[in-house]
């Protein structure tokens, strides 16, 4: 059973993982009522600017790691490290973005205000764990 617990896990956070990646590298579910905004390299690179972060260079890796780093997860593969990686990269963005804006998201969608890191310590906890235990048996 722990298995089949550690494939819906992994799963999960592939999924968010390669949507994120999709949307950073190449602005796939974006768009006007998306709730996400629009997306692609330029884009991305303008909000890592904004923090004061390498924008171009960053945006680049940071798409591919996720879009990467979540098909790895999805499919078992090198299960520990795209995790770990993924946690990192998820928790620095999380201090660089949204650490100002305090813990919860922004449910009510209060303009001018970001989301909290509520969402980003989940992801950084599910994360961890799949790092620590590895992919279980469903995993190659």
């Amino acid at each position: 059973m722990n298995s089949v617990g550690l494939l819906f896990l992994r799963l999960a956070l592939a999924a968010v993982s390669v949507a994120h990646g999709a949307h950073m590298l190449f602005g796939m579910f974006g768009g006007p009522g998306s709730g996400v905004g629009p997306g692609g390299l330029t884009q991305t690179a303008a909000q890592f600017t904004a923090m004061n972060l390498p924008g171009s260079a960053l945006a680049v890796l940071a798409g591919s790691a996720e879009l990467a780093g979540g098909l790895l997860l999805g499919v078992g593969y090198l299960t520990r490290w795209a995790a770990f990686a993924l946690a990192a990269f998820t928790a620095l963005l999380s201090w660089k973005s949204q650490w100002p804006w305090g813990f919860f998201l922004n449910w009510v969608g209060e303009p001018g205000r970001g989301h909290g890191i509520e969402f980003s310590i989940v992801l950084v906890a599910g994360f961890l764990g799949i790092a620590l235990t590895g992919g279980g048996d469903y995993s190659i």
